[in-house]
């Protein structure tokens, strides 16, 4: 455990989430419980692919377990993806 693993850390990478949802109303729901923390400045919806996957982009570092109890709230999961490559 530590920092980076932990945490969606601030800045233009993002944090990358895969999730469950499959319905473009659940994709967007998701988005929208996601935007009412503090401190995230935008979720892009990759619907591309399967399983779905999110990036969350934020102002301030936030607890990946904050991230997944909100989405958990809406009734999906949201699996964090392995650490940005340097």
């Amino acid at each position: 455990m530590n920092i980076l693993t932990d945490n969606v850390i601030p800045g233009n990478h993002g944090k990358i989430f895969a999730t469950n949802a499959i319905e473009d109303l659940d994709l967007l729901e998701i988005k929208t419980s996601l935007m009412e923390l503090d401190g995230i400045n935008d979720v892009i919806v990759n619907t591309d692919i399967f399983p779905r996957e999110f990036t969350i982009y934020t102002s301030k570092m936030i607890p990946i377990s904050e991230i997944e109890n909100r989405v958990k709230l809406v009734g999906f999961h949201a699996i964090p993806k392995s650490v940005f490559k340097l």
